[in-house]
């Protein structure tokens, strides 16, 4: 029987058969980054010169979403210079090949996760996304943990944090409003699903010590505004209510970091206490 940890795509059935069921706002986060997401998928957009930068472009079934986000905040998706991803699966690479085809944007991925979809393409988690068509990307730029990438006056920043899977990359990246800056950082991958039991027999790979390292160099990185690549991660969407409630700017907190990064540190030993009671299985 399956792990309670594995990919269930039944719980992602809204996203494939009516996608348009999980839209949800963009907005202005903070200065020049703007949520352009949905309920279940972030995708970020830092305004930049020379054109605006893309964080993950979600499922390949959203991405009209993508799209309508992207021109409802007033930017061109055919003016997006750079995308960046967090991690090789095509939930957070589904759109890239549109927006690449649209504005002719320069794709990142880290090397480890480019040489992922080259060896191992199933582990990309396409044969789940019911897309017959989507193939796994191939960047432009093969990213290593420490390069930087600037544009104009911003700079992006690579910390490798695998785990999620081999080569899941963290971005980091200043944030301006006026006098105001501030440092977000976005996790290249949360889940557990690539660690449980089940999946670990069933591809042959044991990534777990990596997790577990990557949250230790994670919590190394003062983080202002921290950012998921799945929206209920950051709560994005509540924050979102409570700006407009005014609340002020919850996103502003560098307590969320160091707090997300324990969590998933409890949510794998948690995982693991269940392994061993014989609790995982459903």
């Amino acid at each position: 029987m399956s792990s309670k940890y594995a990919f269930q795509i039944e719980k992602l059935k809204t996203m494939y058969e009516t996608p348009w069921a999980l839209a949800a706002p963009a907005f202005r986060v903070f200065g020049n980054l703007y949520f352009v997401g949905n309920r279940d998928g972030a995708s970020w957009l830092l305004d930049a010169s020379g054109g605006p930068i893309l964080f993950d472009t979600n499922y390949p079934t959203a991405d009209a979403l993508l799209i309508h986000s992207i021109w409802s905040l007033g930017f061109d998706p055919c003016k997006i210079q750079a995308i960046f991803h967090t991690h090789g699966h095509f939930d957070h690479f589904g759109a890239t090949a549109l927006i690449k085809g649209l504005s002719g944007a320069t794709t990142y991925l880290s090397a480890a996760d480019a040489a992922m979809l080259t060896e191992r393409p199933e582990l990309s988690c396409i044969p789940d996304s019911r897309n017959a068509y989507l193939t796994p990307l191939i960047p432009d730029i093969e990213v290593r943990d420490g390069d930087t990438f600037s544009f104009g006056g911003v700079t992006v920043s690579a910390k490798a944090c695998p785990g999620h899977t081999p080569g899941a990359m963290s971005w980091f990246f200043p944030v301006t409003d006026g006098e105001h800056t501030y440092r977000a950082g976005l996790h290249g991958g949360a889940g557990l699903n690539t660690l449980c039991r089940d999946y670990r027999e069933q591809h042959q790979v044991d990534w777990r010590e990596d997790f577990l390292r990557s949250i230790d160099r994670m919590l190394e990185e003062p983080v202002d505004i921290f950012l998921g690549n799945h929206t209920g991660q950051n709560d994005a969407l509540r924050k979102y209510e409570r700006m407009k409630a005014g609340e002020g700017n919850p996103f502003l907190d560098p307590a969320a970091w160091p707090i997300f990064l324990e969590s998933l540190r409890e949510k794998y030993n948690q995982m693991i206490r269940d392994e061993e009671a014989g609790t995982d299985q459903i």
